[in-house]
């Protein structure tokens, strides 16, 4: 079972996921984690308090996410385009939530979502070994990423299902991009 510390701050990301930053009062996050506001102010002295601890959180996804792309057998490119399908894991929601506090107004969730995509794009430049195409990787990446994002769209002739993504053709793709870059 998860700690109290970490129920309040899940629920935190529920709220500002579903309904944005306004509804995510301490009260409201406090009811939904099943804690008094006295035990969430024990946790997290403050609203700025909680978006602290979704900042930490998401610095030590992403981290966790970076070593994974350096570790990966097929390459830290495929791991990357491959991991950029939105499937509601706790990155997912971290990311969203900071999203959504950076525009509120937020700044340490800006800046700790910057930190995050300069991650992955050095992961990916030192990698791949040119900027450039790291950079193309990256922007395939975030491209399929806010697709996925947005949820599946009914599917028409003129216009695809947007859950449906061929991902070994798109990796095909992937592949030649790296093999074309300077010096491969």
């Amino acid at each position: 079972m998860a700690s109290a510390r970490d129920r309040v701050l899940d629920s935190f990301v529920a709220i500002v996921c579903e309904e944005g930053e306004r509804p995510a009062t301490l009260d409201a996050v406090a009811a939904r984690a099943g804690v008094s506001k006295g035990g969430l102010l024990y946790h997290f002295g403050s609203k700025a308090a909680l978006v602290e601890g979704l900042c930490e959180r998401l610095s030590d996804l992403s981290a966790i996410d970076v070593d994974r792309m350096r570790e990966a057998e097929d390459g830290a490119a495929r791991y990357f385009v491959r991991n950029c399908l939105y499937v509601g894991s706790e990155l997912d929601l971290a990311l969203l939530a900071a999203s959504r506090l950076q525009q509120a107004g937020y700044e340490e969730a800006g800046r700790t979502l910057d930190e995050t995509e300069n991650a992955w794009l050095e992961t990916l430049v030192d990698a791949l070994g040119d900027v450039p195409t790291a950079q193309a990787v990256k922007l395939l990446g975030d491209g399929l990423y806010h697709q996925a994002s947005l949820g599946a769209a009914i599917a028409t002739d003129v216009r695809p299902n947007r859950g449906t993504v061929d991902m070994d053709a798109l990796l095909a793709v992937v592949d030649r991009l790296i093999a074309t870059r300077p010096g491969a």
